[in-house]
């Protein structure tokens, strides 16, 4: 107990975790976990055409080989290198789930740790959903507690957070006790890192942190599993997660929101599913853009300039350096260039992953449109509650064309986007026919009652 006889964080997550089973989920929570899955897949799978994937592959392999399954990939590597490389295939896209009051990414972490366990352990389809809506459901309520107040500082909310989501994912699955939990998530907390900087340079390294936190996860619930112990006190303690690394913004934090109507509210059913392949902040201007386009009939070679105005906290990670922004390097800078965005659905209406390969950022057109594109500090932020993202098109005639649009965290995208979305991503991976088996293999996995087939099926063994 803390001093206020208010149970620690770490208690009252761990009797989460324990206490709740696969019959005690809504139906709608099991179906948004499985499309959740779902996607998260679809997102591995499209990970693997891009060179960051091989070459993750092969640092990996060069560790040591076993046999967990890579999506994807016909290599098995060691249990824990596994989740790292399946968790960075998910999220290495920035394609991946989003719960946007916390901007954290959790499929990543949740996934790839369920998928390397169940197969350990030949589990049953029923145990890998619990352990993931279990998962994702504590990643959200800490993120939300946060308030993203993370970014503020520089750390990326979704190693954090997923090192924790993690840890509970593994301890689920392994059938921790209450007091294991707990003293897995104290482990926990001498793991977490993770840090904004690659935005700032069009590094690789951010791919790395969803897979890290789920790797990080899987350490501390064995650890503890042997009776290693850590802090009880890993989240609000002097030196815990939100006082060290929020630092003069852990009194934004409120740490009631991991714990109110806990197991009886599910929060992670406000995750939302991206339907771009670029950092969220992004997206309420790229919706802006395309209705723009679509209800003006733009002609592009006629503007003057773009301005955005755009929220504090996303400045450093889409806009800033400007120049760098306006012309990206590389594939992944493309994701963190709101002057390409915007430039890309202006004039192509679109945002996929061909605006992510070489031969689009390196577009004569894209980038001059991308050079006209400035931005402002937005004085009415919807931020952290919702997104917000308001353009403003000079033409040279003079003319002004505004559009502000906002995203929500309870506005997810229909079954079908989410569908049509693996079917996209997965269309160099697999014929159709393969990939609407795939489909109906996720979205029935509770019936599975060895897990170990469907990562066979995953990484194309049984193709």
């Amino acid at each position: 107990m803390s001093e206020n006889n208010v149970p620690l964080l770490s208690t009252a997550l761990a009797t989460f975790i324990s206490n709740h089973d696969y019959d005690e989920f809504p139906e709608a929570m099991r179906r948004w976990t499985k499309l959740m899955v779902l996607d998260a897949v679809g997102n591995a799978y499209a990970s693997t055409r891009f060179e960051f994937a091989r070459k993750a592959l092969n640092a990996l392999s060069r560790l040591g080989l076993g046999d967990s399954t890579v999506i994807g990939m016909p290599e098995r590597l060691a249990l824990r290198d596994a989740v790292l490389m399946n968790g960075t295939l998910m999220h290495g896209l920035d394609y991946d789930d989003t719960y946007l009051p916390g901007g954290v990414h959790l499929s990543g972490s949740c996934v790839s740790t369920a998928f390397a366990l169940c197969e350990q352990e030949h589990s049953c389809g029923k145990d890998f959903l619990t352990a993931c809506a279990l998962g994702f459901e504590a990643g959200v309520r800490l993120g939300a507690a946060s308030k993203s107040s993370f970014l503020k500082l520089g750390f990326h909310p979704t190693s954090l957070i997923g090192t924790f989501a993690g840890t509970l994912v593994a301890g689920r699955l392994w059938k921790l006790s209450h007091a294991q939990l707990v003293m897995a998530q104290g482990i926990a907390l001498s793991f977490a890192s993770g840090n904004m900087q690659p935005t700032q340079e069009g590094a690789w390294s951010k791919r790395l942190h969803a897979g890290w936190g789920g790797a990080a996860g899987v350490t501390a619930a064995s650890m503890a599993s042997q009776g290693f112990t850590g802090p009880l006190e890993a989240y609000e303690g002097r030196f815990g997660l939100f006082p060290s690394f929020l630092g003069p913004h852990a009194a934004d934090a409120d740490l009631s929101l991991a714990t109110h109507e806990l197991g009886e509210r599910w929060e992670f059913s406000r995750s939302s599913i991206k339907l771009y392949p670029v950092c969220y902040h992004s997206h309420a201007f790229m919706r802006a853009a395309t209705e723009m386009r679509n209800e003006t009939r733009l002609d592009t070679t006629q503007i003057a300039s773009i301005k955005a105005l755009v929220a504090p906290v996303a400045v450093p990670m889409i806009c800033e350096p400007l120049e760098t922004r306006r012309k990206p390097h590389n594939s992944y800078a493309t994701q963190f260039s709101l002057p390409y965005a915007l430039a890309c659905c202006l004039i192509r209406g679109r945002f996929g992953l061909e605006e992510i390969e070489e031969s689009a950022y390196t577009d004569p057109q894209l980038l001059a449109l991308a050079q006209k594109v400035c931005y402002e500090i937005d004085s009415n932020t919807g931020w952290p509650k919702f997104r917000t993202g308001e353009i403003i098109v000079r033409m040279k005639n003079g003319e002004e064309i505004r559009r502000r649009k906002s995203l929500y965290p309870d506005e997810p995208p229909a079954d079908k986007d989410i569908i049509d979305k693996f079917m996209d991503n997965t269309r160099l991976s697999m014929s159709s026919t393969q990939a609407e088996s795939t489909i109906d293999l996720i979205l029935n996995i509770e019936r599975v009652p060895d897990m170990s087939a469907v990562t066979r099926i995953l990484s194309g063994q049984s193709r």
